[in-house]
């Protein structure tokens, strides 16, 4: 079961989230348990999916552990970066409170970045004459927690909205600007195979709501590759 998760949702309860969690809302409309395959930011909206059994979860996580599965996202961030990059930058494993625990070791993370447009307002901001931001698709070969958040600020083209590894300055040009109070970052698209018939599955969670507003306020609506 797949479903276009909402930002600012959580999928289980956890410490200082609000609401229903999302499991316990499908569990309540389906009357049966389901089981999250794998998890996104609760800021970040797009495809999320969900096992009815555990036997397909089984199966559909050995796909995402051998990275048979291949993620898609879309985000806006400061900068304009190149029209392709890698970014290679091994990641340590977060705490609780999303902080590199001390001793862990290094894991890989690798995540490919395409700039699909670029937009300059005529705002001064940072230090600079003019506020320049990019829409760009992101694909990363792991799911390293925060992965594509800790990149792109790895990289100095952070996130619009993003709090933690975001800049404040730009944020809350978005929210005056824009009333934009919500992270940038979207998970577009989700392909795999089925894993019973393995036939190919491309999931896809159209840009909506805030996003899709800023995205029409910048003219980008129509840029390449927004879904």
């Amino acid at each position: 079961m797949a479903i276009a998760k909402p930002e600012g949702s959580v999928v289980h309860r956890t410490r200082g989230s609000v609401g229903v969690p999302l499991i316990q809302r499908l569990r309540d409309q389906l009357q049966r348990r389901v089981y999250p395959v794998h998890r996104i930011d609760r800021g970040t909206s797009g495809v999320l999916l969900f096992a009815l059994d555990a036997d397909t979860l089984r199966a559909v996580r050995a796909d995402f552990d051998a990275g048979r599965v291949e993620k898609r996202y879309v985000a806006l961030v400061r900068g304009w970066p190149a029209e392709a990059a890698t970014i290679d930058h091994p990641l340590k494993a977060l705490d609780d409170d999303a902080a590199p625990l001390k001793d862990a070791p290094l894991q890989a993370a690798v995540t490919h970045l395409r700039r699909l447009a670029t937009v300059e307002l005529p705002i001064p901001i940072d230090h600079y004459p003019a506020a320049r931001y990019a829409l760009v698709e992101l694909t990363p070969e792991h799911g390293r927690r925060h992965q594509l958040r800790r990149h792109l600020k790895h990289v100095h083209h952070p996130i619009i909205g993003d709090t933690t590894y975001g800049k404040g300055p730009h944020n809350r040009l978005y929210r005056e600007r824009y009333g934009c109070a919500r992270m940038l970052l979207h998970a577009a698209t989700l392909a795999l195979a089925h894993p019973v018939t393995r036939e190919r599955l491309v999931l896809v969670a159209p840009v909506t709501g805030v996003f899709q507003s800023v995205l029409d306020a910048l003219g980008l609506a129509r840029a390449e590759g927004v879904s």
